[in-house]
């Protein structure tokens, strides 16, 4: 089944971001980011991100309004669209001709999605701790204070200030990495940006 997750944060400049802490470098960005676009690619590796097997990459674009607005589109290896108006959540399977919808709500709370598109009290829903410097990036522990979520930990690599990749590692033993390029902070963004428009012909499912 194709899996579909992702996450990340939001910002403001620092000043010496190149050699600043990740914990102080992820505040600033998350006060200062109302918006942002970028692509990414995603791979899913079993143990350690590291050293672990990885399956074939996923590719896509971004863009997100905090709170609860996104689009989330998969175009490599298989289309697929994930969509959010503030309200509800939109799953689109090009393949299928299907859309899946459910509310949003506290969805987002503890999962690596609050990261990257809820708002700014992060330490409501995780506990964040310094990780060191590792292929060049500065790294945080993003940690879930909620028992029930699917994933043990989220680790977010920042440079000068903006995130470059996170590490996410689910209750299976498996760790998603996601790498973020073409990085653009505070877009100037359309009112209809995030409104879903079903496909014609699409069934669509609730949940």
């Amino acid at each position: 089944m194709k899996t579909v997750y992702a996450t990340l944060i939001a910002t403001l400049v620092l000043t010496n971001t190149a050699s600043a802490a990740a914990l102080d470098q992820f505040k600033s960005f998350v006060t200062g980011t109302k918006s942002a676009r970028g692509e990414f690619t995603q791979t899913q590796v079993r143990g350690k991100a590291a050293t672990g097997k990885a399956a074939p990459a996923s590719s896509g674009t971004f863009v997100f309004a905090r709170p609860g607005k996104f689009v989330w589109t998969y175009q490599k290896p298989y289309e697929q669209l994930l969509q959010a108006d503030g309200e509800t959540l939109y799953i689109y399977d090009k393949d299928l001709n299907q859309v899946t919808t459910r509310k949003l709500g506290n969805a987002l709370g503890s999962s690596p999605a609050a990261i990257l598109f809820g708002s700014n009290d992060l330490e409501k829903n995780f506990t964040l701790s310094e990780a060191g410097a590792r292929d060049g990036l500065e790294w945080l522990n993003a940690t879930p204070k909620a028992k029930d979520t699917t994933f043990e930990q989220i680790a977010i690599g920042l440079k000068d200030g903006v995130p470059q990749a996170m590490e996410l590692k689910d209750n299976f033993g498996q760790t998603t990495v996601l790498k973020f390029t073409s990085f653009q902070r505070n877009p100037s963004l359309g009112a209809q940006q995030f409104k879903f428009d079903v496909p014609k012909g699409a069934e669509v499912v609730n949940q």
